[in-house]
């Protein structure tokens, strides 16, 4: 189980940082792929689950990661980390 980040040392922080700033990169692969998929089904079939559902979790996702993203953000700054 991950530890909260209140827990986490200065260094851990600061290399959970680094490590987000590259899963940003897959996160919009990711998201890219899933618009595709809602724009592909909707052009083939006309809006339906498979237009929706993409779209669902693209919102889910990215309130997700926004969340834990600021959450991150601002225990650095709390921390005066940099």
């Amino acid at each position: 189980m991950e530890k909260e980040l209140t827990e986490l040392t200065d260094q851990e922080l600061l290399e959970k940082r680094k490590k987000n700033k590259s899963n940003d990169i897959i996160n919009a692969v990711i998201l890219g792929v899933l618009i595709g998929i809602a724009i592909y089904s909707t052009i083939k079939y006309g809006p339906g689950l498979f237009t929706f559902l993409p779209v669902l979790f693209i919102l889910y996702a990215v309130n997700k990661w926004n969340k834990s993203k600021k959450a991150l953000e601002e225990e650095l700054n709390s921390r005066n980390l940099k």
